[in-house]
C-alpha cells in the first residue's frame, strides 16, 4: 500500500490529525503540517516526497516505525524521524520520507 501513495494522497489531509501508537497509555496526536516534493532521482518512486508532522513537545518519539491512524485514511506504518523543535509553533517536528 505505501508504494501506491503519492504526495497528492496526503495533500487532502494537510492540517489534520494522525494518532501515533507508540506504546504509551494513549496514542499521541500529531498534525500533518506539510507535504514537500523532493528532487526526482532514479529509484522506485517517480516523485519522492516528505511529510512533516507537528507533535507536542513531550513525549519526544524516537526514530522508528510507528502505526499512524487517520480517519478516513486508515492505518499506516511510517518511519518517523524527529527533526527538531518547530521554531515558531513549539512542539516537535517529525519527518517521513517516501523515496
Amino acid at each position: 500500500m505505501l508504494q501506491d501513495l503519492t504526495a497528492a494522497s496526503f495533500e487532502a489531509f494537510l492540517n489534520t490529525s494522525f494518532q501515533v501508537h507508540y506504546g504509551g497509555s494513549a496514542p499521541l496526536e500529531i498534525i500533518l503540517s506539510e507535504v514537500r516534493l523532493l528532487e526526482p532521482h532514479p529509484g522506485p518512486r517517480v516523485q519522492p516526497f516528505s511529510l512533516y508532522f507537528l507533535g507536542p513537545g513531550s513525549p519526544i518519539l524516537r526514530q522508528q516505525t510507528f502505526k499512524l491512524v487517520n480517519d478516513p485514511m486508515g492505518e499506516l506504518d511510517l518511519f518517523l524521524v524527529p527533526v527538531g523543535p518547530h521554531p515558531k509553533k513549539g512542539g516537535m517536528v517529525y519527518e517521513a520520507v517516501f523515496n
